[in-house]
């Protein structure tokens, strides 16, 4: 078993205890009718979540969007934030995971091999788009360990000794906006 295969089992385990009646996970026509809508590739790690465990409906506070389906979905998320005010606020290849509510998202950031987690915090939002953004965990394990574990900013009671690192502005925000400005 990988290291990959072990956290897969324990985000499934996790899933199953919180909410017995999880979605259905996707298949491969799925994933791919996905990122065919999306024009990019879903992380391999993200695509084993959907695969593997279930169709959304996991994960920290207001859980994983479902890829495909009904409601709102990853994908459809996706859709609407980069056609709103022309994209300019949203980055090619950050897909929505999560809604925080008040117009937070947790999002991968598909184009990194590490997929990094971001959060767009929209209420802070003063001008510049770019200081909405904000660097979650450096990689989608980290962030699903930071969740397991019970040590990750949102969680209301810490588990761990540590005090959690809070989420810091993320540095590629400027540039990759100003990709979409042309």
């Amino acid at each position: 078993m990988t290291k990959i295969d072990d956290l897969i089992a324990r985000v499934a385990a996790r899933a199953r205890a919180e909410c017995p009646t999880l979605p259905p996970p996707v298949g491969d026509p799925d994933v791919n009718a996905a990122e065919d809508a999306l024009g990019f590739h879903l992380p391999p790690l993200l695509a084993r979540l959907y695969r593997d465990v279930a169709n959304g409906g996991f994960g920290p506070d207001y859980q994983l969007f479902p890829l495909v389906g009904e409601g709102p979905t990853a994908v459809d998320v996706y859709r609407e934030e980069r056609a709103h005010a022309g994209g300019t606020g949203w980055p090619a290849g950050v897909l929505p995971i999560l809604h925080w509510g008040c117009g937070m998202y947790a999002a991968v950031d598909c184009t990194t091999a590490s997929s990094t987690v971001l959060l767009f915090e929209p209420n802070v939002y003063q001008g510049d788009w770019a200081d909405a953004w904000f660097l979650d965990a450096e990689t989608l394990d980290g962030w699903l360990e930071g969740w397991l574990s019970g040590n990750a900013w949102y969680e209301e009671e810490n588990l761990g000794n540590t005090e959690p690192p809070e989420p810091r502005p993320w540095t590629d925000a400027r540039e990759r906006l100003a990709r979409i400005r042309g």
